[in-house]
């Protein structure tokens, strides 16, 4: 298995940028370069949904509709780090962010899908 843990959350006003990144380390053997990997968040009073998913060599991507074109997912898998750029951030994009990773090297969008998860970090976009 491996350790998520995610840092560069926010506040950040309408139209403005963040940079979320998640460090990997891995357990049991278990490499991060092996892993597809997800982008998840959640909102007060809603479920956690999908946001954007990477496959292991970072060749294929996923996004929510939500986001598309405004979000960018990347891994460098040498340094174990995945990124999601957020850029144009409206204040409906107010979130609990978590990064997600599983061996299935399919690109899934359900959270029952992924293994691990990091603890989340907090994105807040002002009007």
């Amino acid at each position: 298995q491996v350790q998520l843990v995610e840092s560069g959350g926010g506040l950040v006003q309408a139209g403005g940028s963040l940079r979320l990144s998640c460090a990997a380390s891995s357990v049991s053997g278990h490499t991060f370069s092996s892993y597809t990997m997800g982008w998840f968040r959640q909102a007060p009073g809603k479920e956690r949904e999908f946001v954007a998913a990477i496959s292991v060599s970072g060749g294929s991507t996923s996004y929510a509709d939500s986001v598309k074109g405004r979000f960018t997912i990347s891994r460098d898998n040498a340094k174990n780090t995945g990124n999601l750029q957020l850029n144009s951030l409206k204040p409906e994009d107010t979130a609990v962010y978590y990064c997600a990773a599983t061996p299935n090297k399919v690109l899934h969008i359900q959270r029952r899908a992924y293994d691990y998860w990091g603890r989340g970090t907090q994105v807040t976009v002002s009007s």
